[in-house]
């Protein structure tokens, strides 16, 4: 199938962490520190800044209180109704590297990934952990040994927790326990050169993920099969997320830019959107 991008909106920095919810895109302008809306006609909204960090994976607790990453602090935020942002876990104590994207279950359970290691510096890939994190803030490891847990999903029926890890150019599965507890990892698809980061789940049960460093995104099928491919061409594919009215429109989040660029504000940023046959399942 071919497809052809359609600009939705641009004058970003560097757009991460989309999810869809009460007809709007949410994302995070990262290295602009700012948490955004924007509908399907472009229409965009600035609901909240964090002057003092990156925001990064975005999930919502049953009551509607939107959950927030802070990066370089290593907390998960929670912003209360009145707009108020609080401290709603530390993740310091699992997370050794800036923490990163995150996928929240129905019951307002979060899993944030980490980087694990300083890749802008050249540290070599090391493994890291998952950060569980209650609805009532209480954190505990989970999932050991992730090479840079990025964009995860969670699939329909609550059971499955599936990762992205970044360097290790794969996608890991875990049973999810009654508790939220991790068991079972087992291998769901090796993507070769391709890096997942921001993914989302369909209907068919494939995983949309963003490749940045081979510019494209990828439509995976457990065990490893790619049924579909759209290039970003000269820009860096960031992160892509299902919605719209009828869950087929697939937001693609990129940056203008080359690899350098990547955690700087020297980026600029672009949400284009494409219609897809099978809608949005699972979560984020």
């Amino acid at each position: 199938m071919a497809y052809e991008p359609k600009l939705l909106l641009d004058g970003l920095v560097f757009p991460e962490g989309p999810r869809w919810r009460d007809g709007k895109l949410w994302f995070s302008d990262m290295q602009a520190n700012r948490v955004m809306t924007v509908d399907e006609q472009g229409h965009a909204e600035t609901v909240f800044e964090l002057p003092d960090d990156r925001p990064s994976g975005l999930g919502w607790l049953p009551d509607g209180r939107l959950l927030v990453v802070a990066m370089a602090g290593r907390k998960l935020l929670r912003r209360e109704a009145d707009g108020e942002l609080v401290l709603h876990a530390d993740l310091s104590g699992i997370a050794p590297r800036d923490c990163n994207d995150m996928v929240v279950d129905a019951g307002g359970r979060a899993y944030v990934g980490n980087f694990g290691f300083n890749f802008q510096t050249g540290e070599p890939p090391v493994g890291t952990q998952l950060a569980i994190v209650e609805p009532d803030g209480a954190v505990r490891p989970g999932g050991d040994g992730l090479i840079f847990p990025n964009g995860s999903v969670i699939t329909a029926d609550g059971k499955t927790l599936i990762v992205g890890e970044t360097f290790g150019r794969r996608f890991t599965a875990f049973d999810i326990g009654a508790d939220g507890s991790l068991s079972n990892a087992r291998p769901w698809a090796d993507l070769g050169k391709a890096t997942p980061d921001g993914c989302c789940l369909d209907s068919d049960g494939a995983i949309w993920a963003a490749s940045p460093t081979t510019r494209e995104y990828l439509r995976v099928h457990e065990g490893g099969e790619i049924s579909d491919r759209i290039p970003s061409d000269d820009e860096i594919a960031i992160a892509c997320m299902l919605g719209g009215a009828d869950g087929k429109t697939l937001f693609l989040l990129n940056m203008v830019g080359d690899a350098a660029d990547i955690g700087s504000t020297r980026s600029k940023g672009v949400i284009r959107t494409v219609r897809v046959t099978a809608g949005r399942a699972g979560w984020p």
